[in-house]
């Protein structure tokens, strides 16, 4: 399922990853390189199994690994208030 940001969440790339500001709550989050990729890929449409692909291909990670990283993410997105 594509990912899809709140209304009050601000998403700026960095060097090393992305950084999420809820503008509610006044607190950031920082990706990493790999859930910088996971967020993209789900922003622009793809489902998490897409973005397993996108993170196997890039960095060279076992699907095994991949998979339950993708879920966790997401979950955590989700349960903050960040993304629907």
């Amino acid at each position: 399922m594509a990912l899809r940001f709140g209304p009050d969440v601000s998403a700026a790339e960095t060097d090393y990853g992305t950084v999420l500001l809820d503008q509610r709550s006044g607190n950031y989050w920082e990706l990493n390189p790999t859930g910088t990729l996971v967020v993209k890929t789900l922003l622009e449409g793809g489902d998490e199994a897409a973005a397993v692909d996108a993170l196997v291909t890039e960095f060279d990670i076992d699907r095994a690994r991949a998979e339950p990283d993708v879920t966790a993410l997401v979950q955590e997105l989700r349960t903050s208030g960040l993304a629907s």
